[in-house]
């Protein structure tokens, strides 16, 4: 997030964004056409506060590539979920084309505000009851919400078997120690990246859409070197 604190707008001031953001759930809804036919089914959260603006382009260029095998995979649908602002919060149809996804993903701008990630884990619990997700990525660079607030979540999405993939832009340490827990909770994994890993994430996040496919069979025979560190934190 921004280090100075977002100044509240007045009800009558126009987010310049705002007809854009709206534009992009409409598409998003006329993406989904027919039912969920995938076999998987992954939720892609983003922080989309200030603090992520100077990679933004990088991270939707590697979230691009990764829906781009998922859609030569195929058999996987994506649910989009992203924070920003004071308090906003939006989560997209479950989608099976993420080659389309991919390209509505360049409509989200970034906006001063704080972390969300309590909701994050709350949508994929809300959404593995109504039918099981199988993995939910996560990609931000901050947390400044309560660990006691946000962790029960972790266990019952646990129970639930829903693995939590939590990749850290930066290196803050405090960040890192709870990102790290969320993923060891639910079984799933951590990697922290920067301007200069990228090639490194656009690796894991590939091998993160096989392992929502496929599970580890999949990740096992795809033998990238993506698949090969995430298979060392799943095991």
């Amino acid at each position: 997030m921004s280090k100075n604190e977002p100044t509240a707008r007045s009800s009558t001031e126009v987010d310049p964004t705002r007809s854009d953001i709206d534009a992009f759930l409409a598409e998003m809804t006329k993406a989904q056409t027919g039912g969920i036919s995938g076999t998987g089914r992954l939720i892609f959260a983003l922080d989309a506060t200030m603090s992520r603006k100077e990679t933004w382009d990088m991270a939707c260029q590697l979230q691009g590539d990764m829906f781009r095998t998922v859609a030569s995979i195929g058999g996987l649908n994506v649910q989009l979920v992203y924070y920003r602002g004071l308090d906003e919060y939006r989560a997209s149809k479950w989608v099976s084309d993420p080659n389309h996804l991919a390209k509505l993903m360049t409509k989200i701008d970034c906006c001063a505000g704080h972390t969300q990630i309590g909701r994050v884990l709350a949508q994929a619990k809300r959404e593995t009851a109504v039918l099981k997700v199988s993995a939910l990525v996560f990609v931000g660079d901050a947390f400044e919400e309560e660990e006691d607030e946000i962790l029960p979540t972790a266990h019952e999405l646990a129970r639930l078997g829903v693995p939590v993939f939590m990749f850290q832009e930066g290196d803050a340490h405090p960040v890192e120690r709870v990102f790290r827990e969320i993923a060891k909770v639910t079984k799933g994994a951590y990697c922290r990246f920067d301007s200069g890993s990228a090639a490194q994430l656009g690796q894991l996040l590939k091998a993160v859409a096989v392992f929502a496919v496929g599970g580890v069979a999949a990740l096992e025979a795809s033998k990238d070197a993506g698949a090969i560190k995430l298979l060392g934190q799943l095991k």
